[in-house]
């Protein structure tokens, strides 16, 4: 069996997510790994599954998935599917569920697309690497937010066992014809 995984990331932990999914699932699947802003026109009908994972900055998912998902909405919806996303909203246990996290919630009320898995994450704070204005909106949203506010700092909030077990979930999806 073949499976695409797809990822669109903004600071390298959604890539990071998608490297660790592809890893675990090595022994199962074959997979490849994409960036959805690289892969212009790609043939889904070589795979029998795909995931695909999104990073929020400023509560919006970048425009490439969008665009994907318009541009392979037919077969999307025909095969097994998964959807991640990935955000530090979900560093907080009680909104790392697609039915907690309103980002997820809103993502898939309004899309054509509808993922036979989906699964959220929580992300990284990596203040150090952030350009000035990312570094001093990030910090206001988490004073905001109740989180991290040390510039000096770098926190990762991913649940590893939580991915590993997203990732054992969508090894055992079955592709229908």
């Amino acid at each position: 069996m073949k499976a695409l995984i797809l990822y669109s990331s903004r600071d390298g932990q959604t890539q990071a997510i998608s490297s660790y999914m592809a890893n675990e699932l090595s022994a199962m699947v074959n997979c490849d790994v994409q960036d959805l802003a690289l892969v212009g026109n790609i043939d889904l009908g070589q795979y029998q599954q795909v995931m695909i994972g999104a990073s929020i900055r400023y509560g919006h998912f970048d425009k490439v998935l969008t665009k994907f998902i318009t541009q392979h909405l037919e077969q999307l919806n025909t095969m097994p599917s998964a959807f991640f996303a990935v955000n530090l909203t979900a560093r907080k246990p009680e909104k790392r569920t697609p039915q907690t996290n309103s980002y997820v919630r809103k993502f898939l009320a309004s899309s054509p697309w509808q993922p036979t898995l989906c699964g959220v994450f929580a992300g990284a704070l990596r203040y150090p690497r952030y350009r000035w204005f990312d570094r001093v909106m990030i910090q206001l949203i988490m004073r905001m937010t109740g989180g991290e506010t040390d510039t000096s700092k770098e926190v990762e909030y991913t649940d590893w066992q939580q991915v590993s077990s997203f990732a054992r979930e969508f090894s055992q999806m079955q592709y229908k014809k």
